[in-house]
């Protein structure tokens, strides 16, 4: 029996460029890290030929519901769909006696369809109840763990996450509203909205045009309920691990903390910044990527789909021949 589909739609940001930085060939295996509503995943697979195979994976369950009846529609044998974070990359391709593959796809950040959601509790724009768990069945939620966290932990996610100016003050009243109310301090989005805003706005010395005031605490709240950072990293150490010598590593990322953590592995792992021999300034270990360039959303696309205006698309070629065990 096929699950209803979700009313709630996805429209991949640098779709056909992300594909086209894969370089597919047509008997490889790829990975496809996010499947969300499955854009990516389809055009990769019109890309793929006969022999091809696809695993795509994400850790919502109501993208792998998705997964599951675009399997199910299609009767693709090419492809499958399973339910787990990046940091299982690797047991799943051992599950599956895959010891290598060609390609990996990260599209991060969160999709269309968990921001639309209110009741997913990701967007102040919204009001909804304050999770923002990108697997519901897992872990604490963001009103849960604003509700236990110190002031001080709270002001750190805020500064390392969401680049927050005003990460001290917003911990301070965030805390004294949970002091004051209780369990009732941050029921909802917007109760957090409004309490974040009011402390930006009387900081402010000018409004940021065309920004809501909560944006930077909502996406830090995100990554750290999510550990975004951690499964990324995960993510990136197992592309290195697993690629085939020519394989493409292909990341598109929405916001500096992220970009950045992309930007820094490439260059660590293709030499640029990698230890040197204090004497000759040589590598001390070869490189196993090469980096080859990034590429930004036109301006087409960004005024048909806003979204994707701040979107970072960055491409990694596996060098050497060192592939790990299966």
């Amino acid at each position: 029996m096929s699950e209803e589909p979700s009313p709630f739609k996805h429209v991949p940001v640098l779709a056909s460029e992300a594909i086209e930085a894969l370089r597919v060939r047509p008997d490889g295996i790829y990975v496809d890290g996010t499947f969300g509503r499955g854009g990516h995943s389809r055009l990769l697979l019109q890309a793929l030929g006969g022999g091809g195979r696809l695993l795509a994976l994400d850790r919502d369950p109501e993208a792998v519901a998705a997964g599951r009846q675009m399997a199910e529609a299609t009767g693709d044998p090419r492809f499958e769909i399973a339910h787990a974070r990046f940091s299982e990359i690797e047991r799943l391709l051992g599950d599956r006696g895959i010891a290598a593959f060609d390609g990996m796809l990260l599209d991060l950040g969160i999709s269309s369809p968990q921001v639309d959601d209110a009741s997913r509790g990701f967007s102040f724009m919204g009001d909804g109840p304050l999770d923002m768990r990108m697997d519901p069945t897992q872990g604490m939620s963001a009103k849960e763990w604003l509700m236990s966290a110190s002031e001080q932990d709270i002001a750190e996610v805020l500064k390392r996450y969401g680049d927050e100016r005003f990460a001290v003050p917003i911990a301070k009243t965030v805390v004294a509203r949970r002091d004051e109310a209780g369990s009732a301090a941050f029921q909802t989005t917007r109760q957090l909205a409004d309490v974040v805003a009011g402390v930006v706005r009387r900081r402010q010395k000018k409004p940021e045009v065309g920004k809501n005031p909560a944006t930077r605490t909502f996406q830090a709240l995100r990554i750290h309920t999510n550990n975004e950072s951690g499964e990324l990293s995960r993510a990136l150490d197992a592309a290195v691990r697993r690629l085939h010598p020519g394989g493409r590593l292909v990341v598109v990322s929405f916001h500096s903390v992220e970009d950045r953590m992309v930007k820094q592995f490439i260059s660590l792992h293709s030499g640029k910044s990698s230890e040197k021999h204090p004497m000759t300034g040589a590598p001390l270990s070869a490189p196993t990527l090469r980096a080859c360039g990034r590429v930004l959303p036109g301006e087409a696309e960004v005024k048909s789909n806003p979204r994707a205006r701040s979107a970072v698309l960055r491409i990694a070629e596996r060098t050497d021949a060192q592939v790990a065990a299966g």
